[in-house]
């Protein structure tokens, strides 16, 4: 038996060893030959492959979380934009449910599917073109590649996530935040048309002057209305060169203060913190900033940390490329992979927080956890709100917001996973009862009323995208929007 079906059948292995050879519209199940007593719906024909052998089916279970599996029956790997329309017009057809895929990076299954499809959008990953302010890329792309494509005309993405080997798609369906983001906003802040399929099998451009609704409805819009197949993205001048400040602080509120101060003034171009465990324990912290530069123009260190209160004589300052400083985790990765660190679950926390509540609800959440509790890395950097512009995207309405990342790396032991699943809940509804607000990629159990909180006044803008865009609710059911 084939595992891998591209024009007439649709092969699946059941556990019990029965093969399924196709779709009974009627008891709206898979039917195997050894019962089959009705005629079946035949899969369209298709430019790429339908996959349902074990370890196609086992991966799109999984995601870099490995805390939540729902197994899909099919795993779609597309030739063609088409066969993303073709495939999403069978299953609205029949209520099959679907998610895409881009890199899997997600925490908490929110790109699974249980018994339904998986679109896996890392067969369509081009740079269709460079222009003197745009990008035309899949979806499916990564931004290490964007990136590479754009540096070759001198330009580069606005706003860029620490970790490059993210699908456009990806980030555009959650958001997108990054050093840059207190000035240039989110990266879905920086995008000027999307192609889309919606949970109806149509092939939309959209864009904010042409079906605007549909393009703010999934811009941040964690996939429900449509799938993202193509972006094009906004691109600036890029400078050869990066120079990193490392600014080391032992006091909370004084590292949240310079924080304030910098992207108030705008000294730097690239702004970001971390929270570190103190050698005398405790906690420490420490403001990254950047400037990008071209030689021969140098950055003036002296004007750049005038009036920057941290610790004196332990700064570090560096220069590298620009493509260094902005792929500057992959040695990290690389690493992580080779000890088998990166392979073990994730339950992350990823909270915004409102600038007025930051120092009392970081002070005492370090208070109560210590490095063993995180086991990653802990990030903490500032924002600016006015600065965003997608509606879906929810953020404290603040004139300054932070975010608190506790990137959590857990042993692969479920009483331990459930305690840092459970804290990050805990720490949710903390930061929520203070006017926080979650990114929803990490970690957090969230129920039907939770997400009716989350997006608040939007909340019934989405539903009305939904019903207009995918009627028969069958696009991403991995984030719990809507009851199943």
């Amino acid at each position: 038996m084939s595992s891998t079906t591209s024009r007439r059948s649709f092969l699946i292995s059941l556990a019990a060893g029965a093969v399924v050879v196709g779709f009974d519209p009627l008891g709206r199940t898979w039917v195997s030959q050894a019962v089959a007593t009705t005629p079946l719906v035949d899969v369209p024909p298709l430019d790429g492959e339908l996959l349902t052998d074990e370890t196609s089916l086992r991966n799109a279970a999984d995601d870099f979380g490995h805390i939540v599996h729902r197994a899909p029956v099919a795993v779609l790997k597309p030739g063609s934009v088409d066969d993303i329309v073709t495939m999403v017009r069978f299953c609205n057809a029949h209520a099959i449910p679907v998610a895409a895929r881009g890199q899997g990076h997600s925490t908490f299954g929110q790109p699974q599917v249980e018994n339904g499809l998986v679109v896996d959008m890392s067969t369509l990953s081009a740079v269709h073109h460079i222009g003197s302010n745009r990008a035309v890329v899949d979806a499916g792309a990564v931004w290490s590649s964007l990136l590479t494509a754009s540096l070759a005309e001198h330009k580069a993405p606005p706003v860029l996530a620490d970790f490059l080997e993210l699908s456009v798609g990806g980030t555009l369906s959650v958001g997108g935040i990054g050093g840059t983001t207190h000035r240039r906003g989110f990266q879905v802040d920086n995008v000027l048309e999307l192609e889309v399929v919606t949970g109806a099998g149509r092939l939309v451009t959209c864009s904010p002057k042409r079906n605007r609704g549909l393009f703010e409805a999934v811009l941040a819009g964690l996939g429900q209305c449509a799938l993202i197949v193509r972006a094009t993205v906004r691109l600036v001048p890029a400078t050869e060169q990066a120079r990193t400040y490392l600014l080391p602080y032992t006091d909370l509120a004084t590292f949240t203060a310079d924080q304030r101060r910098v992207i108030a003034d705008g000294r730097f171009d690239y702004v970001e913190g971390q929270v570190l465990p103190g050698q005398a324990g405790g906690w420490s912290f420490v403001l990254e900033a950047a400037i990008y530069f071209s030689p021969p123009a140098v950055p003036d260190d002296a004007r750049l940390l005038a009036g920057l209160r941290y610790e004196p004589g332990a700064e570090q300052i560096s220069d590298q490329s620009y493509f260094d400083f902005q792929n500057r985790l992959a040695p990290t990765v690389e690493f992580l992979k080779s000890i088998g660190v990166w392979f073990l679950p994730h339950p992350w926390l990823n909270v915004f927080l409102p600038g007025s509540a930051v120092d009392g609800y970081v002070s005492g959440v370090l208070a109560e956890l210590t490095a063993a509790d995180v086991n990653g890395p802990v990030l903490l950097y500032p924002f600016r709100p006015a600065r965003l512009s997608r509606p879906m995207l929810q953020v404290p309405d603040e004139p300054v917001a932070f975010i608190l990342g506790l990137l959590r790396t857990a042993p692969e032991s479920p009483s331990v996973i459930e305690a840092m699943i459970a804290s990050n809940r805990t720490l949710f509804e903390r930061a929520r009862d203070r006017g926080g607000k979650q990114y929803p990629i990490g970690s957090v159990p969230f129920s039907p009323s939770d997400w009716v909180e989350h997006f608040a006044g939007r909340y019934r803008k989405l539903v009305a995208a939904k019903d207009r865009y995918d009627p028969n609710r069958i696009l991403t059911p991995g984030q719990g929007i809507f009851p199943p």
